[in-house]
């Protein structure tokens, strides 16, 4: 799709990507064959939910692997500075290499990255200029997809009428109340944990301030202008399209700003 592949050796961030993915599995499998398909063949529910459910499922997902494999925005080696640019320029004291201010040099990968905001160890990279915008995506259908699921998690015990066919001899309906109860608890953790992460990264976009930026608090209000919110959700979803913003199969474009907008740490 038009973007570096960036791949991090890192035993923890697999550990804890993969038990992303366990969980993302979990509910893919399960949900749909204890409650979405029992419900839909005895015309509970149209099948319109169902498809909506996979769709978020696979936006999830693709915002997922692109956020953990694209390149987050590392700096070359001997990167080629403009002339009328150098100002804006600053020497990293760990790797002894140029980069350009509000870059961050990520001890877990060993380089800088432009405008880094974090290392997330549930995605096994570095979330900087270049894949800010895959990680916000995944917040978001990652809540919307546990949100919908604990929806039909409730909706089956207490809204729906009781299904009229049971294939006990299956696993999943013979364990069914302890395999939605581990569903229920996946999902609240999930939900309770994501919803702070994505209200702290739309804070951040909307300050225009990365969260290194304000643990080290070396960006002050009066010290920079204030950019519109429609602004700064551009510069990172590298388009002024709103619609585009939700697109995690798209090439994302950076967007040229002014420097005195760019730099201002």
């Amino acid at each position: 799709m038009g973007l570096r592949i960036h791949f991090v050796v890192d035993p923890h961030g697999w550990c804890c990507m993969g038990l992303i993915v366990f969980v993302w599995l979990y509910n893919i499998v399960l949900i749909p064959k204890i409650v979405l398909f029992p419900h839909y063949e005895e015309g509970h529910i149209p099948g319109i939910l169902i498809i909506i459910f996979y769709g978020i499922s696979i936006f999830c997902l693709v915002a997922l692997v692109r956020a953990s494999i694209t390149d987050p925005g590392r700096l070359p080696e001997n990167p080629k500075i403009p002339h009328g640019e150098r100002e804006f320029w600053e020497l990293c004291n760990k790797c002894n290499l140029m980069r350009p201010k509000r870059s961050h040099h990520c001890s877990r990968c060993g380089h800088c990255v432009r405008r880094m905001d974090h290392h997330c160890p549930w995605i096994n990279n570095c979330v900087g200029e270049d894949n800010h915008w895959l990680f916000l995506q995944l917040c978001f259908y990652t809540e919307l997809l546990t949100c919908y699921a604990l929806m039909f998690s409730f909706c089956h015990y207490y809204y729906f009428l009781p299904l009229k066919k049971h294939n006990l001899d299956l696993f999943v309906f013979r364990h069914e109340l302890a395999i939605m109860r581990l569903a229920a608890f996946m999902g609240i953790t999930m939900l309770v944990g994501i919803t702070g992460l994505f209200y702290t990264q739309l804070i951040g976009i909307i300050t225009d301030t990365t969260s290194i930026e304000k643990m080290s608090n070396c960006c002050e209000d009066i010290s920079r202008p204030r950019k519109p919110w429609q602004q700064t959700f551009s510069e990172v979803f590298g388009t002024r399209w709103k619609i585009l913003w939700f697109i995690p199969f798209r090439q994302r474009q950076p967007l040229r700003v002014p420097y005195h907008f760019a730099n201002h740490v």
